[in-house]
């Protein structure tokens, strides 16, 4: 049995030609689609088995070298009847000798894959924050479609039922496929060699234990959070396959700036304005924070530029939860001369110190 005849693809195929091939004929040959049909479940096993093999990178290769790598102890189970003349086949068509040393040589861990457990996908949004609200922190609401656990099966992709007969081998856990005088036996793919079925695939999430859901969620955005963070919420990305582990979600945080505040790393950075008489004389002069106002002591004779520290009034830190620095810068303002008496006062003072900042 050749897997590109099988799905109708040449041999230089893509993944994506062999995708499109595989889902045509699924739509026509499944057997939900066609119930009782067992040529059209053959079929649809054959499909299976090609796309399964053709898809995978490295089975394929070894398909196409024409070596399969398989140990006589790993082959699938079958049974050699010999000349038989009398017993009944199970099944309504001959097997050709290509699908029946196929079946013999495939490695059973490839016929009988695990389930599907690789965990769920990470969802990523962007939140973007006034200055106050990543001071303080925010309960942000955000509004996510995700992938999330099947609420019919509860993530399992199967419904457990009463059980009943397999009626794909009626009950034999055996199939048979003959040629000539020859007949072979394998288990049956459906039960497993049971004979009997337990479970039946969840019609909702067909099989794979998730479904596309939309809901609003308040997440926590911590106190101190800067611009570019990244807040990672547990548990909330796409649900895992067939209960496998979730993925986060992943909030990167964009904070608007500030028309007073400047923030580098913890600190943040403050520029104030100063009256000359001020910086002249020293003054205590009241700052601005987002805490609140503090105070602070310009000392005598302090210049423009200068910068001064308050310790501990910067942001948190989201790592060891210390506090930064407000570092203030002192801007010297000129006064504007609105009469002669202050121009006099100027002269006057000048007069007096008799320096000037070029000497």
């Amino acid at each position: 049995m050749d897997f590109y005849i099988v799905l109708g693809v040449k041999r230089e195929a893509t993944a994506s030609d062999i995708k499109r091939a595989y889902r045509r004929l699924a739509r026509r040959l499944h057997p939900d689609i066609n119930p009782g049909d067992r040529e059209a479940a053959a079929r649809f096993r054959q499909i299976a088995d090609a796309y399964e093999t053709l898809i995978d990178p490295d089975r394929r290769r070894r398909y196409d070298s024409g070596r399969t790598g398989t140990a006589p102890d790993d082959a699938a189970s079958f049974g050699f009847a010999g000349f038989d003349f009398s017993g009944p086949v199970m099944g309504n068509r001959a097997t050709t000798f290509g699908e029946l040393f196929e079946e013999v040589f495939t490695r059973r861990g490839e016929r009988e894959r695990p389930a599907d457990t690789s965990g769920g996908a990470d969802l990523h949004v962007r939140a973007s924050l006034s200055f106050e609200e990543a001071w303080h922190g925010a309960d942000w609401a955000v509004t996510l479609t995700r992938q999330d656990t099947c609420r019919a099966c509860a993530g399992s992709g199967y419904h457990r039922t009463i059980e009943s007969r397999c009626v794909s081998c009626e009950g034999s856990g055996v199939v048979r496929s003959v040629r000539g005088h020859m007949v072979f036996s394998k288990n049956c793919p459906h039960c497993g060699g049971s004979g009997r079925l337990r479970q039946l695939v969840c019609e909702t999430c067909r099989g794979l234990g998730v479904e596309t859901r939309s809901e609003s969620t308040m997440v926590k955005i911590p106190a101190g959070v800067a611009d570019g963070a990244r807040v990672r919420v547990p548990g909330k990305g796409h649900a895992g396959v067939r209960a496998a582990p979730p993925g986060d979600l992943y909030i990167d945080v964009e904070v608007r700036e500030h028309a007073l505040y400047r923030r580098e790393g913890d600190d943040l950075h403050y520029v104030v304005p100063l009256a000359i008489h001020e910086a002249a004389l020293g003054a205590k002069i009241e700052i601005p924070t987002p805490d609140g106002v503090a105070r602070l002591r310009v000392p005598p004779g302090t210049q423009s530029g200068q910068r001064f520290r308050l310790r501990d009034r910067g942001a948190p830190s989201l790592r060891t939860g210390a506090r930064g620095d407000l570092i203030v810068e002192v801007r010297l303002m000129l006064p504007k001369l609105l009469d002669e008496r202050s121009k006099d006062l100027l002269r006057e003072f000048g007069r007096i110190n008799g320096e000037s900042v070029r000497e």
